[in-house]
């Protein structure tokens, strides 16, 4: 019990970070129907950008306080273009065609990606190493934090607080809700749903983005196959939350972080399942929290947003 404090943080900064990537595929999903399982890759290739500006376009010995922003920024820029892109040419072109089609499609371009970057990024073969900002540990109580931890605790809630002023304060943000909600009828009252589509795939990258500096700096490392069960973990994320629901998504994320960290932590002390603790299976715990989810309550922890239209 004393590492209670100490494991609760640690499941709400995974959590954090899985709600960051969450958000992707649940505003996604609310505005066309559509389960982008690339957006894993698109968190991986956030991760590649950043490394790159550090590695490639700044000096050597440049300080993390003048680094960590530009890195932000590469990583926006790489994550955004390659959601973009995928939308206009590998989604657009499917948005009448069944639902199987667009599905396939982005599996298929979820391998593309990691294929690409493993083919054309120097040493992506291995884990490259992710630079850190230097200081810490940090002790709180009995609580212990990195810095990577710090950046993961600010960036999330400024994350979440800017997107909710986006999407509830802005004109683009009430043309995402009435897309959301009805996008022929949107676009009868003069919505560009084109340009709001668009701007849900740039959305949901920029805070891929994030959390992949986040977990870049968390980890010290990276690689090109990172995308894949985060990403996964993600969509659970979303799913638990309600599926197209923008804050079930974090909520979802936190949940799934921290009874995935309690369950790796615990369920080595109960007599007969000390086999069960190790971290190769926190994986299957995480998911094992979603099928009781969907048992008990398929809508999601705070419903199933998009189900409105009903």
């Amino acid at each position: 019990m004393n590492e209670l404090p100490q494991q609760l943080v640690n499941g709400l900064l995974l959590g954090s970070m899985y709600g960051l990537i969450a958000i992707g595929y649940t505003m996604v999903y609310g505005i066309v129907q559509l389960i982008n399982f690339a957006h894993g890759e698109i968190f991986m290739t956030g991760a590649f950008g950043a490394l790159t500006v550090y590695v490639y376009i700044l000096p050597d010995g440049t300080s993390m306080l003048i680094a960590l922003p530009l890195m932000l920024i590469g990583a926006m820029v790489v994550s955004v273009a390659v959601a973009v892109g995928a939308e206009r040419f590998a989604y657009r072109p499917l948005r009448g065609a069944p639902r199987l089609a667009p599905l396939i499609t982005a599996i298929g371009l979820s391998l593309a990606l990691q294929q690409a970057v493993w083919a054309w990024y120097p040493q992506a073969k291995s884990a490259r190493t992710f630079p850190q900002i230097d200081g810490g540990p940090f002790h709180i109580g009995s609580v212990t934090l990195q810095t990577g931890d710090v950046f993961l605790f600010v960036a999330a809630p400024l994350s979440m607080a800017f997107l909710g002023f986006f999407v509830m304060r802005t004109r683009i943000g009430r043309g995402m809700q009435a897309t959301a909600q009805d996008r022929d009828t949107a676009k009868l009252m003069g919505v560009n749903t084109d340009r709001i589509i668009v701007v849900a795939f740039a959305l949901g990258a920029v805070f891929a983005a994030v959390g992949a500096v986040a977990n870049g700096l968390k980890y010290g490392q990276i690689d090109f196959k990172m995308g894949f069960i985060l990403g996964l973990k993600a969509f659970t994320a979303a799913v638990l939350g309600g599926i197209g629901n923008i804050y079930g998504a974090m909520i979802g994320g936190i949940t799934l972080g921290v009874a995935e960290t309690l369950a790796t932590a615990y369920i080595a002390d109960i007599p007969g399942l000390d086999q069960f603790g190790s971290q190769s299976w926190s994986d299957v715990w995480a998911f094992i929290l979603l099928i009781l989810v969907l048992l008990f309550r398929p809508q999601g922890l705070l419903g199933e947003r998009v189900a409105d239209r009903a």
